[in-house]
């Protein structure tokens, strides 16, 4: 049967009326996705691998709403649009992910940005409890559960977004699961709740959850129609509405992005996603209805002028892998003939190409003379302090100071920064880290440290901080 076809009617058990396998092995197997995603992921921010670019971001806009306030950043000025002179960038105006705020009661008890990435390996983790459990239930073969509960944990879609800082779209992984397993079960008003609550993750999936509402209308036409009317409400308020009004130029910047590449560009690249995707579920994902929830992601990304978006790597293939592995579960369950086992063959096929292959590595657990260079560095900056930090740096000292980027025009602003912390090597933003050092070197700042490329500069109170149209010196 094909993704076009209609599918064979599942009748689906009253609940109650069999004995529901033992929740013990789905468990298992989430616990050790969580155990090796939050290894990776908190070594690798240990390590310095992590950036402000994006975990710095979103560090300041959990601590925002922590402190009560709307979510926004001042690393994000870095990259604000013309005209915009704020210290701190509106995260609302970015991205519409109010579901960040789940976070901020949490941060307030452990101020500390790595909470951000547990979080993250403990939604991949219930995820992967929760696809584990409905591959335990609809498939009866023996250790179905485990094999496909692995082959989803390890899937590369979920560790490029493990190994790539922390963001929002974590949320989207589990209520995908979880609305899928529901469709799966038959419960249609419940599938409809969770695809619901995607309006809440990220802009973009509102089209998800319309396209779950056009599903759901061939089984619970009030509950399809309800989402369905709800996704696209939602998204035609928050692009055209919310976000122009929280942008500071008043546009959602997303639709007009300055790249000169069109739709036929860019297919060896946007090849390798497709087949990724295909390999994990053996081909078999186009075989389920299922599937034509992969087509909102897949279409923005495949369309896109920006190459970020095409490829593998990054975050944002994340979405897609529990709807390919619900649509496995569901031609499985169908009577098609695959061992469990070779989803699960793929996946560890494709592991030493991916990010959780280093935590075998020794040398992934050892610190280098530029990882104490830059502990070294940090503990220079007070708590409290206005600092300007690279791009490698910055979210080490978002929990306890007012952080902006190494680049262009942080040494002009209004209230002037007190230190800056930079590491020479940093490539982003390109040629910025130079330049700022050696304009604030011009301008009289101290340097107070200089390891292993890890430069540290304070303002001093000699320093000549004249600016056109500004009479402030310190």
């Amino acid at each position: 049967m094909s993704l076009l076809s209609a599918p064979a009617p599942i009748v689906v058990p009253a609940r109650g009326l069999e004995p529901r396998p033992p929740r013990t092995a789905p468990a298992l197997v989430a616990g050790l996705v969580l155990l090796l995603h939050a290894a990776y992921s908190l070594r690798e921010h240990r390590r310095f691998g992590t950036t402000g670019y994006d975990l710095g971001i979103f560090g300041q806009g959990v601590r925002a709403y922590a402190e009560l306030r709307l979510p926004a950043s001042e690393i994000r000025t870095a990259t604000a649009p013309p005209g915009f002179t704020g210290d701190a960038y509106p995260l609302l105006a970015d991205h519409f992910h109010p579901v960040l705020a789940l976070l901020g009661p949490l941060y307030r008890l452990f101020p500390y940005v790595e909470l951000l990435l547990l979080a993250q390996a403990g939604l991949v983790a219930l995820s992967t409890y929760v696809v584990a459990r409905t591959a335990q239930r609809h498939l009866p073969r023996p250790g179905a559960g485990v094999a496909i509960g692995l082959a989803y944990g390890l899937c590369w879609g979920l560790q490029q977004l493990v190994a790539f800082d922390f963001h929002e779209v974590a949320f989207a992984v589990p209520l995908l699961a979880l609305a899928c397993r529901a469709h799966l079960d038959g419960r249609w008003v419940a599938a409809a709740c969770w695809a619901g609550g995607l309006v809440l993750v990220k802009e973009d999936l509102g089209a998800t959850a319309a396209v779950f509402g056009l599903l759901l209308m061939r089984h619970h036409r009030r509950a399809g129609l309800t989402l369905g009317a709800f996704a696209v409400a939602s998204t035609v308020l928050v692009v055209c509405v919310a976000l122009p009004a929280w942008a500071p130029d008043g546009r959602y910047g997303y639709l007009d992005q300055p790249h000169a590449y069109g739709m036929l560009d860019g297919w060896p690249t946007k090849s390798l996603t497709l087949l990724a995707l295909l390999a994990v579920t053996a081909g078999l994902v186009l075989r389920s209805p299922l599937a034509w929830l992969l087509l909102p992601t897949l279409a923005w990304r495949l369309t896109s002028p920006n190459p970020a978006y095409w490829g593998p790597e990054l975050h944002y293939s994340a979405v897609l892998v529990p709807i390919a592995f619900a649509a496995l579960i569901d031609v499985l369950r169908r009577g098609v003939r695959l061992p469990p086992l070779v989803p699960l063959l793929v996946a560890l096929l494709l592991l030493p190409g991916q990010p959780l292959a280093r935590l075998a590595a020794p040398g992934f657990w050892q610190d280098g003379p530029r990882q104490a260079a830059a502990r070294a560095a940090l503990a220079r900056v007070p708590d409290g302090a206005l600092v300007a930090a690279s791009n490698s740096l910055a979210p080490h000292l978002t929990d306890r100071a007012r952080v902006y980027l190494v680049a262009e025009g942080v040494l002009d602003r209004s209230e002037p920064v007190e230190w800056i912390v930079a590491d020479t090597r940093d490539p982003f933003p390109s040629g910025a880290v130079d330049a700022v050092l050696r304009r604030a070197e011009g301008r009289g700042w101290r340097r107070v440290h200089a390891e292993q490329g890890i430069v540290v500069l304070r303002l001093s109170e000699r320093t000549n901080l004249f600016r056109p149209g500004s009479t402030r010196t310190r």
